[in-house]
Order: C-alpha cells, then structure tokens, then sequence
C-alpha cells in the first residue's frame, strides 16, 4: 500500500530530481499534485523546475562530492534522475545503502548515462536488432571504423549527449572531420568518444513510451503508450505527433524489444524507447529511463501524459496509458541570444483552435534553445500538425 506525507512536515514523502528542464518541471508538477515534497537540482539557478519545486538547489551533477553531499543532506525517499551527466557510482552506492530508492534503478541510470552502455546492453547483451555501431576516441579511428565496415553514409553522435547535440550524418570523407569536431563541441563531458552507426534506410522513426508500474498484486507490469512519431533536425526532435499508424507486426516487435530492454534494467517509472521502422522491420536506437522529449504530445493527447504516468509509477500507484485524442506538437525555438526575453504573439497562436501552448521559463534564450512548445488535438492527426505548427510560429521571442 502507498502511503504519502505531507509536504514540508515530519511526515513528508520527498523526491529528489537530478535535473530540472522542462520535463523535469512536468515532473516536479505531477508528484506535487500528488501531495509529494519536491527537491530540484540543477547546474544553473533558476532552471525551470526550480521555479515550481518545494526546493530549489544549484550544484554540478556530475561532481560525486557534491552530489553526495546534498543528498545526505537533503534525505530524499526517492532520487530521480532526468538527465545522463550525473555522477551515477554515487548513486549506486547510496541505493545499495538501503536508505533511498533510484528511479528506476541506479543501475538503469548508469547504463543509459551514455550511448554505450545501453548500446552494449541492448545488441551485446540482449541480442535485439540495431544498426551496425562502433565505438571511437579519436579522428583516425573513426575514419577506420567507418572505412572499415561501417561505410558511407553513416551517423556520427557523443556518446553522452542531450536533445541531439554533437549528431551529424556523413555523406563521404569529407564529412568525417567536420563530424568529429561538431561532435566534440556537442558531447556533455570533454572525454572525446564518439559511436558512429552505420545508416538505416527507415520508413519513419518512432517513440514508444513504456511504463514499469507495480499492479494490484505488488509485481511490476508493463504498459504501452501509443506510438509517437516526430520528425528532427541535427537529431534533435522538432514536431512529434500520436499515434503514428504502424503495421501490427512492427507494432508488435516494437513492444517486444521494448520490454525487453525495460525488463532488463527494471525498476518504476516510465522509458522513452526509440526505434527505426521499416515496413514490418524494427531496429532499436536508444532508451531513455524517464519522459522523452518528444513525449511532451502527451500533454494533449493521453488522459495522463508522460509525467502523471512518472510520478505515478515511480510512487506506485496505477497507471493508465488511454489515448484521449490525436495530437501533435511542435517546438518554439528562442530565436535570439539574450537573458530574461519577452514573447510575443502568445494569444495570436492561442487563437487558433485546439491549441495549448507551454513555455518552459528558462532564465535565458539562444537561437536554437527549446523554449516552448505548441500541443494541438484533432480527429485528424495532420490536421494536428498544422494546428501546433501554425501556434508555434507564431510565438517569438525578442530581448
């Protein structure tokens, strides 16, 4: 049976989030309708889940003293972490103290920390279908690997990045060192180590949100979201749309090699499982152990979106995954380079009909920064698109 406190008492249930974006803000959101005290950590003040959480705390993840510290400090119930760059051995050690739950696990949260880990588990390990990868620390070897079998053309990523920084696709040689060096610029850590994967010829790419909640019995059960489709620049998400019409067969592999990977690094909370899809053929990409970006359709399109489904599997209670409408999303760039900027046309977008628009209150904008989105919901998923596509150009950014 869950039991949950009251927030800012003895009694309180408190959940930590290592991370706080835009989707942890959604997060922090949902666990505090729920009645749970909220701690966010970030690198830099002011991100947007301080700005709704109990607490709000600034340290660098990724250094273990600190983040050791401040969780001693603090005592959380629970850690989650929502982003990759953390220090994750200080987790592991905590977790097995007894003393705090890791969500999903702290195991889970290492493996997906980079694109190897998870890369090794899914093909190495579990054997599931992917496209063909090798692993490089320097500009000769990825040329090797990439004249070595991986050919042209061919993606190269960080192997620890967010939002499809560092990602590029290599045409022919002379690709390859603008690729290294863009990849080099984008990774989250200074530690030169790139994945190059040969290219798939994909009809579409999806997301599969897939939830680990316990069931009435205590054991845990998986559940399926709808498919999500979304369409990217640079490898970082612009529009995404639900449900995306696939074949039952690669449906049905999707949901298989989903759980899985799941099944494997165990735990609560929700996954964010992205695919290649090709007819009734199936490749795995990547998996998030918390929302996905492109999950934020959610918002208009489930009963209980990415982050009612988080929080609620992560306190274990029961979760629904029931579609409400066809929507889409589309996101709102800054525009500008500048700190504490002003948006213009909100109500002009919000005019159009069906639309609801989030802007995420990051303390400053860049051009290429999400600072927004536009959700829309109609019958006609295309119909959805233009509506959200239609919202989010007309909101602006200016200095």
């Amino acid at each position: 049976m869950t039991v949950i406190g009251t927030p800012l008492s003895p009694s309180a249930t408190k959940v930590m989030l290592l991370g706080s974006g835009e989707l942890g803000k959604e997060v922090l959101i949902a666990l505090q309708r729920l009645g749970v005290e909220t701690i966010a950590v970030d690198r830099y003040p002011n991100a947007p889940g301080h700005q709704v959480a109990h607490h709000a705390r600034t340290i660098p993840m990724s250094d273990p003293e600190q983040l050791k510290a401040l969780i001693e400090a603090e005592r959380p119930d629970i850690v989650v972490p929502e982003i990759e760059a953390i220090a994750t051995s200080v987790l592991e050690s905590l977790e097995a103290t007894g003393l705090l739950r890791v969500i999903p696990t702290a195991r889970a949260a290492r493996l997906t920390m980079d694109r190897e880990g998870i890369r090794r588990l899914a093909a190495e390990t579990l054997g599931l279908p992917t496209s063909p990868y090798r692993f490089c620390d320097s500009l000769d070897e990825l040329r090797a690997a990439i004249d070595g079998g991986i050919g042209y053309p061919c993606v190269v990523k960080p192997v620890m990045s967010s939002s499809g920084k560092g990602q590029s696709k290599i045409d022919g040689p002379g690709d390859v060192q603008p690729a290294w060096d863009y990849a080099m610029a984008g990774g989250r850590v200074s530690r030169g180590r790139v994945i190059v994967e040969g290219f798939i010829d994909f009809d579409y790419e999806i997301t599969l949100l897939t939830v680990r909640a316990l069931g009435a019995g205590g054991q845990a059960e998986t559940h399926f979201c709808e498919p999500i489709g979304h369409a990217q620049i640079a490898g970082d998400y612009v529009e995404s749309w639900q449900p995306h019409p696939m074949h039952p067969a690669a449906l049905e592999k999707a949901q298989h090699i989903a759980r899985a990977v799941t099944d494997d690094l165990g735990g609560q909370g929700i996954f964010g499982v992205e695919f290649f899809v090709k007819g009734e053929e199936v490749w795995f990409s990547e998996v998030s152990p918390r929302p996905h970006d492109t999950g934020m359709v959610t918002m208009i399109t489930q009963w209980q979106n990415e982050f009612e489904l988080h929080a609620r599997a992560i306190l274990g209670l029961p979760v629904s995954t029931a579609l409400k409408s066809p929507g889409a999303s589309a996101v709102i760039y800054g525009g500008v380079d500048a700190p504490g900027v002003v948006f213009e046309g909100v109500s002009e977008a919000l005019r159009i009909p069906q639309t609801e628009l989030r802007l995420f209150g990051k303390p400053e904008s860049y051009a290429k920064r999400r600072m927004g989105v536009a959700l829309a919901y109609d019958d006609d998923v295309d119909r959805a698109r233009e509506l959200a596509g239609q919202a989010a150009q007309r909101v602006k950014a200016r200095a």
